[in-house]
């Protein structure tokens, strides 16, 4: 329970709701300022599908940081760590709120033009008509485009702007007073070279294979899940700092299907080769053709739900297979466990449940 100590010290008025876990409700605070919130978690605590509900308030104030609360869910290990990240971005975004009503010297938009006249309109995507948000646009050397979002506050330059990039790291800014928007682009072409090779690894991944989840993934998503055969796949987690060693690879499907393909990759790690693609790294080590684009469908391998009929429920796909090899029908994680706690014959042990595939009652 060393979670909920640390919890309650950061958050000390949000508290849990229910024995599993799950649920949160109570108040952040920024500010001196206490904001209602609650936080619903999906039955194996994965951040990443949780449901963040608040008042109509904090809502506003949080408009245009959406993307960035979502990147967080994604990369924070717990939920301590989130509601650390929640409330440094809820500080910014107030005190951007606050900058929006001070009123602007003429000093801060006659520098403001002449920085946007030295780095060029043609590297502006973006000018808000109050001239406090500015996005700029870059390409990194292998075409691929990006924007940085600059909110500037009403001491700039003697103040940085807050830096809103979409990476799988943070974007950290060295700033003097007497620095201008060039220096920050400068500094964002730097970051978008540093991730290079990590892109490239994720792009071939999404060009050459089938990706279940995410499904549309965002330049910070440092995960894949990749279809390896029918109700058969492997999440791919790439440090994004060092993209050509070995990723964390868990496997989902059956355990027939899915415990071969774990001991190719425990027998074959000491193959992997930096000097090669990722993703032909982990062809060679799992000893596998990923199922190619050009010849199968999504829906191949994109099997419904048994329980609800459906593929997606709440942004998560079927992740949970029954083990017998004539059945293999897969299931949400969320349906099975409700279902099963309806079953009479179904018996618990600590928080894994056991009791009968709903399809062949093995």
């Amino acid at each position: 329970m060393a979670g909920s100590g640390a919890l309650l010290r950061q958050c000390p008025l949000l508290l849990p709701q229910n024995r599993e876990g799950t649920a949160y409700e109570g108040f952040v605070t920024a500010q001196g300022r206490d904001f209602h919130i609650r936080i619903l978690l999906p039955m194996d605590l994965q951040l990443k599908n949780a449901r963040i509900e608040c008042s109509w308030h904090l809502k506003k104030i949080l408009h245009g940081y959406q993307h960035i609360l979502k990147q967080r869910l994604h990369s924070c290990p717990d939920l301590v760590s989130f509601m650390v990240e929640l409330k440094t971005v809820l500080e910014i975004a107030l005190k951007n709120t606050q900058d929006l009503h001070i009123p602007r010297p003429p000093e801060y938009y006659s520098c403001l033009v002449r920085d946007l006249e030295i780095l060029g309109w043609n590297k502006v995507a973006y000018v808000d008509t109050g001239l406090t948000t500015v996005k700029l646009k870059a390409e990194d050397s292998c075409g691929r485009q990006h924007l940085v979002t600059l909110k500037l506050n009403a001491k700039y330059p003697t103040e940085p702007p807050d830096c809103l990039v979409d990476f799988p790291v943070q974007f950290a800014i060295s700033w003097m007073p007497q620095n201008s928007l060039i220096d920050i682009y400068n500094q964002f072409l730097a970051a978008l070279e540093s991730l290079k090779e990590f892109w490239d690894a994720m792009d071939e991944i999404d060009g050459m294979t089938w990706v279940l989840e995410p499904e549309n993934p965002t330049r910070s998503a440092t995960r894949r899940r990749i279809a390896i055969g029918n109700n058969i796949s492997v999440n791919v987690e790439v440090d994004p700092r060092h993209p050509k060693t070995l990723p964390e690879c868990y496997f989902l499907g059956a355990d027939h299907a899915v415990n071969p393909l774990r001991i190719k990759l425990n027998n074959n790690m000491h193959l992997w080769d930096p000097e090669i693609s990722l993703l032909q790294n982990l062809k060679d080590l799992l000893e596998i053709d990923f199922p190619s684009r050009a010849v199968l469908e999504k829906s191949d391998f994109a099997k419904d739900c048994g329980i609800c009929y459906a593929y997606r429920l709440d942004g998560a796909t079927p992740d949970q297979v029954c083990d017998d090899p004539r059945c293999g029908q897969p299931y949400h994680q969320a349906c099975l466990y409700e279902w099963l706690q309806g079953l009479p014959s179904s018996r618990q042990s600590f928080n894994v449940i056991f009791g009968e595939c709903p399809y062949c009652n093995k």
